[in-house]
């Protein structure tokens, strides 16, 4: 038994010798939250208008806090304002250093029980019975309570928690003093210190949530953005397959009729063009799996599966269907068209078919001029749009319309540009190289 008890006796000093440091640690050493300064983007926009309204509510405080400081018909001490004009600049300081202006406040609560207890000998003639001389202390219970909100609103509960214990000292301290000051009960002056507590970490909590629904949305918006790009990118893959398709396709039936063509073949020629048309078809088969796995989610029409990819041939029946959707359209083709491969044809087709889809549902009522440049350099494909007559109704949906151009565009190598117009309106201008030459000559 009496070895129990020893034990016992060593885990209690131990403890007790633990209670500075965890002090230390707790209410010192661990620095409060963070604000963001003003000129940071999440930076609380109430934070002025809070200081303000704080400076305000010391000033006050000081006044009422020098008036309990000093017994009724006696004149102001020069002590008494200096307690009070320190515990009403703990209150503001609590705004930048919360953790250190709760402790000068708490320090403070102390140092004026004291000073009023030193001077009431000397103030109140039936010394040593009941005192009451001095006001009911309410602002300074209000200004503990205070320092005490506003550390709540920077520290983890269990940290305001324990400053809520020692806060508790000074009121308990008064009220147990002897000669009996006039004092702030006890009750009411823990509800006034709980409630700063329950206050400042409700608000805090509500910080912390709002703050982690904003990083929440950004990365919404980064994902978003992420699935976005990559649908954008499979549905181009799958319009290019189509013309891979063709050439691979090409490439076997040419190896496949090149020995009859030559006149006694050798056999390693026959066998080379055999590797090749092999070669050829093994990677259409390869093609055809990619594909499967391109369209595993969103397949298309079996009719829309094997329709061939359009070119710019057909950029005629694309300007009838928007001019019948009723905005006027008007083409112009520069330059001497030549022959172009079957990708870049496919993306100035797309790049023109999204910029007259973007005009119809952001300026429905403005006119639009397509402008087909062909230039040694690559090829030049221009939309514009004059400013529209009244303003467009917004639809819902996913807009990566832009972000499927510029893909298109920088699969090919080749640029895009967007922007609005010194009239208003807006252009989309993108350059494709074409293999020949490159884009430094282009506009």
């Amino acid at each position: 038994m009496g070895a129990v008890t020893s034990s016992r006796a060593v885990r209690l000093r131990a403890a007790v010798r633990r209670v500075p440091r965890a002090l230390y640690e707790e209410l010192w050493a661990e620095p409060a939250d963070r604000v963001p300064r003003m000129e940071e983007p999440n930076a609380p926009v109430w934070r002025p208008v809070f200081l303000v309204l704080l400076v305000i509510t010391a000033v006050g405080a000081l006044v009422i806090r020098t008036f309990e400081l000093t017994p009724f018909g006696a004149s102001i001490s020069g002590l008494a304002l200096l307690v009070a004009v320190a515990q009403s600049v703990a209150l503001v300081a609590g705004m930048i250093r919360p953790v250190g202006a709760w402790w000068a406040a708490t320090a403070l609560a102390f140092m004026a029980a004291l000073v009023t207890v030193a001077s009431v000998p000397s103030v109140h003639p039936t010394y040593p019975g009941p005192v009451s001389a001095y006001p009911t202390p309410f602002a300074g219970v209000a200004l503990q309570g205070g320092a005490l909100f506003l550390l709540a609103l920077r520290v983890r509960p269990r940290r305001a928690s324990v400053a809520l214990a020692i806060s508790l000292a000074p009121p308990l301290f008064v009220a147990l003093r002897t000669p009996p000051l006039p004092h702030v009960p006890p009750a009411v002056a823990a509800l006034v210190l709980v409630a700063a507590l329950a206050l400042g970490t409700a608000l805090r909590s509500l910080r912390l949530a709002r703050k982690d629904l904003v990083v929440q949305v950004e990365l919404t918006a980064e994902e978003q953005a992420r699935r976005t790009l990559l649908e954008e990118r499979n549905r181009i893959a799958r319009e290019l397959h189509d013309v891979v398709a063709h050439h691979m396709s090409v490439i076997s039936i040419q190896a496949q009729v090149a020995p009859h063509l030559v006149e006694h073949p050798t056999e390693e020629l026959r066998e080379n063009l055999t590797g090749i048309r092999e070669n050829a078809l093994e990677a259409l088969a390869e093609l055809r799996r990619v594909l499967g796995v391109l369209r595993s989610e969103d397949a298309p029409a079996q009719t829309a599966r094997h329709a061939p990819q359009p070119g710019l041939d057909r950029l005629d029946e694309l300007v009838a269907t928007v001019r019948s959707a009723g905005l006027a359209v008007t083409v112009s083709i520069t330059g001497a068209p030549r022959p172009l491969s079957p990708g870049v044809e496919l993306s100035a087709y797309r790049i023109v078919q999204e910029a007259l889809s973007n005009v119809m549902r952001h300026a429905p009522s403005a006119s639009a001029e397509v402008v087909i440049g062909h230039r040694p350099a690559g090829l030049t494909v221009r939309v514009v749009n004059s400013p529209p007559d009244r303003p467009a109704v917004p639809s819902p949906g996913v807009r990566h319309g832009l972000l499927g151009m510029r893909e298109r565009a920088a699969m090919l190598g080749g640029e895009l540009a967007t922007g609005p117009t010194p009239d208003g309106g807006w252009e989309v201008t993108a350059i494709l190289p074409t293999g020949t030459g490159t884009t430094e000559g282009a506009p």
